[in-house]
């Protein structure tokens, strides 16, 4: 499979924000992009007045497959243009410049973008160029602010990894919170029974070495071995293996093995 059949079926996931970069610098930087997007499910991607013109060969290496949101990439003249026909647009900012508007982080953007776009409204998140960012006038056709939740001492993020964090945090709004599991691959969680003859095992062979000769103290560290088997989720085959332990363990120790 090539690079370019991998990224086949990306399509649009709508609603979806638009992703809008302003005056992009290098081709390479779109390409990672476009791939960043890929991603987290976002498709729609706008170019203000990119530097090198457009397309861009360089641009179609780094995106690692993602071709299709290249191939459908639009290109407007201004910020304007751009968002001409959205009704709700934000614009990363990592430093608000006396801007007087609503500042979310970029979960709480995702969020809320989600909600936008399950009223039917289009919408779309500004990102300035490599260098500088957005200027205030960028800034100006936006109605919301975000402001990724980084180290203050360096918030230094290059254009993709700056579209990624948005990609993510919107692929993980829609997202059902999944409890933890265990990955078992070819073996199986060991019931409670499985656990129990394991434990009996453990712990007569505890009493034939002496280890639980403390009569007093005897119930408390058989309670506290058992704690320790049943505080989570024990695999068949790891039980398998602790009984092989155990039973090399006493032969040894009987001078069973020659």
């Amino acid at each position: 499979m090539t690079a370019r059949d991998e990224g086949a079926d990306l399509r649009p996931i709508d609603p979806s924000p638009v992703v809008i970069l302003v005056r992009p610098q290098m081709a390479e930087n779109i390409g990672s992009v476009a791939r960043a997007m890929g991603n987290g499910g976002l498709f729609h991607l706008r170019l203000v007045a990119p530097r090198d013109g457009w397309p861009q060969e360089r641009a179609m290496r780094t995106a690692s497959g993602a071709y299709r949101i290249l191939e459908a990439a639009q290109i407007y003249g201004s910020v304007a243009e751009a968002v001409a026909d959205l009704h709700r647009v934000f614009a990363t900012c990592p430093r608000p410049r006396h801007i007087v508007k609503p500042l979310l982080s970029a979960r709480g953007a995702a969020v809320e973008l989600r909600a936008i776009g399950e009223r039917g409204l289009r919408m779309g998140i500004l990102f300035g160029p490599e260098r500088a960012g957005l200027d205030n006038d960028d800034i100006a056709h936006a109605d919301s602010l975000i402001r990724y939740a980084l180290n203050p001492d360096f918030m230094s993020l290059n254009l993709a990894q700056a579209v990624m964090v948005m990609a993510h945090e919107w692929w993980m709004s829609a997202a059902e919170p999944t409890p933890r599991r265990l990955m078992t691959h070819k073996t199986q969680v060991a019931t409670k029974g499985e656990l129990e003859n394991f434990l009996t095992h453990l712990i007569a062979e505890c009493d034939a070495s002496g280890f639980l000769r403390n009569a007093p103290k005897r119930p408390g560290m058989v309670r506290n071995i058992r704690h320790f088997f049943q505080r989570g989720e024990v695999t068949e085959q790891e039980l398998r293996t602790l009984h092989g332990i155990i039973t090399e363990l006493a032969h040894g120790r009987r001078g069973d093995v020659i």
